[in-house]
């Protein structure tokens, strides 16, 4: 069912659902709650309603599907936030949104009022980007 093919290096598929959405995780095996908090699991969604609406309402009439890129429950890239069609064109978003992460594309320090410095110094490594 996954049409994710070939994601960059880091980046794996957590769960997959067609009709609830899915979520994109980057390197559990370094963001892993033993040397960062838990939340700090740069997390990609892929979901039939916009970042900003927690649940799916009863008899809501979804328009479109959403893709979004999270370092922390509450720290959402908002600049990466991006809206299409279908789920086909989300999946393939979600993609782009994954390579552009692992190249040092997205400017993931921005998200942040109160940087972890140490945090984002790792994901700075990781994806070599400088800050």
């Amino acid at each position: 069912m996954s049409g994710y093919g070939d994601l960059p290096e880091g980046w794996q598929v957590w769960t997959e659902d067609a009709d609830g959405g899915d979520i994109l995780v980057y390197r559990p095996d370094v963001f892993d709650s033993h040397e960062y908090p838990s939340p700090c699991l740069p997390t990609i969604q892929v979901a039939q309603r916009p970042p900003t609406q927690q649940k799916r309402r009863a008899g809501s009439n979804p328009d479109g599907w959403w893709v979004s890129l999270t370092l922390e429950p509450e720290v959402r890239v908002r600049d990466a936030d991006a809206r299409f069609d279908s789920r086909t064109a989300a999946v393939a978003g979600a993609v782009d949104l994954a390579e552009r992460f692992a190249a040092g594309d997205v400017d993931y320090r921005g998200a942040y009022q109160i940087p972890r410095e140490d945090y984002l110094d790792e994901l700075d490594d990781r994806t070599g980007r400088e800050a």
